[in-house]
């Protein structure tokens, strides 16, 4: 993988076929659907409204009716090489009233939309569903990574009033705005945990390996470092270790963090949707672990900023409650109420059903 995109399915395949085995092996269950989350560069999101008109004599809103202009608001013109991943609602609008989340039942003659379209590359995508289908099983969804990071780590109260959530990846960066309950708008940077390596690995004349490391044991923010604190790491070439201050690695990933929550509000701000995250920023993944990170985002959001983690969790709970997890955390969830819609889950007595009732049971409450 390469800044979220797959660029070589056999070895892709093949990390996704180690992982797999070792997950059932320690939980017990066979894998044979799953949820991928995806991102890249190619994710895009555009905000679209749709109206139909009620078919029903007695002018009573239907599923059918909502299904309709869901499907009328997915007509929108696309290049042909990208694709539609998700069409969110924010809210119905019936006979001009505004705010509506659920118009099934309801009276009018005029249902219409405010929704938002994920849209990404078709050919990124289909090579990630390559790699899994290459191990035998098969993509029951296809879910933007930071709406699932989002799902996970966020209050009602946050997603309610505006929360914006930033999944610091080892190859992108993603950031996703909730408001009124709903993602409204998503961004991604080709640029994360990796960039922060490479900085380091060059800055410190040390491996990528070693620059992992250093990252993980010692990397900061300038806020929260230190300066007459010595190291000491492996020099690239050479058996001797090289020492030097700890302040330089943060000075490093201070300029690299910087510089990607400033780009990230950029585009944030060029799509209209600046100082719309009242709530706060949330920071997940990999890169949130760094010392000072949430200091260093309130100062270039201007909003209050917080590191979240999966909570609500069993089983595993110890393991798995890092910001790291926060996607494949909220891909669980997405899973468990995508694939086993309320009521089913308990209602259903199949062995098949049982099996994948415990086996959420065996993380999610």
């Amino acid at each position: 993988m390469r800044k979220g995109i797959v660029v070589d399915v056999q070895a892709a395949a093949a990390a996704v076929s180690t992982s797999l085995r070792r997950a059932e092996q320690q939980s017990g269950f066979k894998a044979m659907r799953v949820f991928l989350g995806v991102t890249g560069a190619h994710i895009g999101s555009t905000n679209t409204h749709a109206v139909v008109a009620v078919r029903d004599p007695s002018n009573v809103i239907s599923p059918d009716d909502v299904a309709r202009v869901i499907d009328v608001a997915r007509v929108i013109q696309l290049p042909a090489d990208q694709e539609i991943l998700h069409v969110i609602p924010h809210h119905y609008i019936v006979d001009g009233t505004e705010g509506i989340q659920d118009p099934v039942g309801m009276l009018g003659r005029r249902l219409e939309i405010e929704a938002t379209i994920i849209t990404g590359s078709t050919t990124p995508i289909h090579n990630l569903v390559r790699c899994i289908e290459s191990v035998d099983v098969e993509a029951d969804g296809i879910v933007l990574a930071p709406l699932a990071a989002g799902r996970a780590v966020l209050s009602s109260a946050e997603r309610e009033l505006g929360s914006l959530v930033i999944d610091l990846g080892g190859g992108t960066t993603d950031g996703a705005i909730f408001r009124d309950g709903r993602i409204v708008h998503s961004s991604v940077l080709p640029v994360g945990g990796y960039q922060i390596n490479n900085d380091l690995a060059y800055g410190l004349r040390t491996s990528l390996a070693v620059a992992e490391e250093v990252k993980i044991r010692y990397g900061s923010t300038l806020d929260t470092a230190r300066r007459g604190e010595r190291i000491q790491i492996p020099a690239y070439g050479r058996e001797e270790a090289q020492d030097l201050e700890r302040y330089t690695v943060a000075e490093i990933v201070d300029a690299r963090l910087a510089e990607t929550f400033e780009l990230l509000h950029a585009d944030i701000a060029r799509a209209g949707f600046d100082a719309t995250y009242s709530a706060g920023v949330v920071l997940t993944g990999g890169g949130a672990l760094i010392t000072g990170v949430s200091e260093l985002a309130s100062e270039i959001f201007q909003a209050p900023s917080r590191v979240g983690a999966p909570d609500n969790l069993i089983g595993l709970a110890d393991a798995i409650r890092s910001p790291s997890f926060a996607a494949s955390v909220g891909l669980l969830e997405w899973g468990r109420d995508q694939l086993v819609p309320a009521g089913r889950l308990e209602a259903s007595s199949s062995r098949s059903f049982d099996g994948l009732r415990a086996w959420f049971r065996n993380f999610l409450p």
